[in-house]
């Protein structure tokens, strides 16, 4: 297998004009130039995305949606949701977006790459099969999960979402699907106001959800101290064979839309968990999907300490541990007992 990394992007993405939004052109922008000004894009296999078919959309969204969708976009724009604006070409980028994902999945099951970023916009991980919410139209993670089960036969996928708010759309999707294990760490109470701990999934899927709602103000040590004693554990146990991140980086300490205190650096550090889960289950299958992000420095910053982590490697070196404070220990206890009931081997 090629040991390389890559970047799925297209200037298109720029074309979902949300004028002064938070979720807006210029996080690419900053992105693009942070790598080239670093050197660390010409370490990276440029993947070209393309529009992801309606029939691949459907994997996931219902019809009348998508047929919303092409009417608003059609008759010029408008508001999807009342904080999801679209333009004329807003439809057409979504679908370019969700291809992206599409592109990148087939790249790393090709054995042509280990890993893929896929910078993409509009991101993804609040839509529901029959609306669109929280600045995403088309939900990409989701689309590409159910691209991998449909189209390549793969029965166990993990997808962690690291973005400050929680993935409610995705876990909608797999709430009842045991070959997705959806793992999210979210600021709680934050929009969109899901992802409590007893939110574990149903049926057939029960115990195939977990959550990890942290307070406000968690550092990198919580998230790492999560990462470590909850989701190594459990995905040890589920052993999956591919696995996607939502990557939103709205967690930094200088994003304006939440309160949680994660450095650029720390997101490199989540990297470095994931893809260790990644190598020892999925011989290093991995595919990252931009999320949330709004301070333009920090998520250029943070973006980049994830494709440092993608490129080197083994773990960087974590220094000194710090002290977990009570509260963030109390909730990972309190989580731990609810998953031994899924997971009583490892965790």
């Amino acid at each position: 297998m090629n040991s390389g990394t890559g970047l799925v992007y297209h200037e298109d993405y720029l074309k979902h004009d949300t004028g002064s939004h938070p979720e807006r052109a210029e996080r690419l922008v900053a992105i693009m130039q942070k790598l080239g000004d670093t050197g660390i894009k010409e370490k990276l296999t440029q993947i070209t995305p393309v529009k992801a078919s309606k029939d691949q959309i459907r994997y996931v969204h219902r019809d009348a949606y998508i047929m919303k969708v092409e009417a608003i976009c059609a008759r010029g724009g408008g508001l999807l949701n009342p904080d999801t604006p679209v333009c004329r070409d807003s439809g057409e980028i979504a679908l370019l977006s969700a291809g992206g994902l599409l592109k990148g999945v087939d790249q790393v099951m090709a054995n042509n790459l280990r890993d893929v970023f896929c910078l993409v916009r509009p991101p993804g991980h609040h839509a529901v099969p029959n609306a669109g919410m929280g600045f995403c139209i088309f939900n990409n993670i989701a689309i590409a999960a159910e691209h991998l089960k449909r189209n390549y036969g793969i029965k166990r996928i993990l997808i962690a979402d690291w973005d400050v708010h929680h993935g409610n759309g995705t876990q909608e999707v797999f709430f009842d699907d045991p070959s997705v294990l959806y793992f999210s760490m979210h600021q709680y109470p934050h929009y969109p106001g899901t992802g409590w701990i007893n939110e574990v999934g149903k049926g057939e899927g029960e115990g195939y959800t977990v959550n990890v709602p942290l307070h406000a103000g968690t550092a990198d040590s919580g998230y790492l101290y999560a990462l470590n004693d909850v989701l190594v554990p459990v995905a040890m146990d589920f052993k999956p064979e591919f696995v996607l991140v939502s990557a939103g980086f709205d967690a930094h300490i200088s994003d304006p839309l939440a309160s949680m205190n994660v450095t650029s650096r720390g997101f490199g550090l989540f990297t470095d968990v994931i893809k260790d889960i990644a190598a020892k289950s999925s011989t290093g299958k991995m595919v990252i999907a931009l999320e949330g992000g709004y301070n333009l420095n920090a998520l250029a910053e943070s973006v980049l300490a994830v494709f440092e982590s993608l490129l080197s490697s083994g773990r960087k070196s974590e220094g000194e541990a710090e002290e977990i404070p009570e509260k963030e220990r109390r909730r990972v206890e309190e989580i731990k007992r609810i998953q031994r009931k899924y997971w009583s081997a490892t965790i």
